[in-house]
């Protein structure tokens, strides 16, 4: 037998194209790493502007309320339009504040024993517990920001029909909850 006395061949030496060509290739197959996160500040911006947005469109939704055979509102020629207020709806059978029903009224007339003072009296202690508790949280964030001072300002959507002594005592009522600037709120002439 005879021995074979190859020696292994070298493979053949790059040159420097082919081995910049090598380069190009591998980096192509490994892009570079970009990030990938979301930066959350403008996204954040974005938010508290909706925010605002929504605040004011419910807030200036007050005069969009519905008409029936329970609240008819009176019209009238003013051009001055409602700011925002808390607001009190009153019907031939409730007294509403912020879209939640307060007093209980009987054909507009607030019963008696709902008033402090029976038949005689003014004050109506449902009404003011809640007027109180709006106040102290308008007074509260009042506080946290100055630009927004407590004013006490309220709009009053009443039933064409509602007697003179129950708005009265409504006004005594939220007047004694610190509420002083009233608004009556009422259809303009032509809608």
């Amino acid at each position: 037998m005879t021995e074979s006395t190859e020696t292994p061949k070298e493979p053949p030496k790059a040159t420097a194209a082919q081995v910049s060509a090598r380069i190009r290739r591998m980096r192509r197959k490994h892009e570079e790493h970009t990030d990938m996160s979301i930066n959350l500040y403008p996204m954040m911006d974005m938010m508290t502007i909706l925010l605002v947005f929504l605040i004011k469109s419910f807030s200036a939704s007050t005069s969009n309320v519905q008409q029936s055979s329970e609240l008819q509102i009176p019209y009238s020629s003013s051009e001055v339009s409602p700011g925002e207020a808390i607001v009190i709806q009153v019907s031939r059978s409730r007294i509403i504040v912020e879209g939640r029903g307060v007093v209980t009224l009987r054909n507009g007339v607030v019963d008696p024993s709902q008033k402090q003072g029976g038949a005689q009296g003014f004050l109506v202690p449902a009404l003011l517990r809640v007027m109180e508790q709006h106040r102290d949280r308008l007074k509260a964030i009042a506080a946290a920001n100055p630009r927004r001072p407590f004013r006490g300002e309220l709009q009053i959507i009443a039933d064409r029909r509602t007697p003179f002594r129950t708005l009265s005592e409504i006004l005594y009522t939220v007047g004694q909850a610190e509420f002083s600037k009233f608004r009556f709120i009422l259809l303009k002439r032509g809608t």
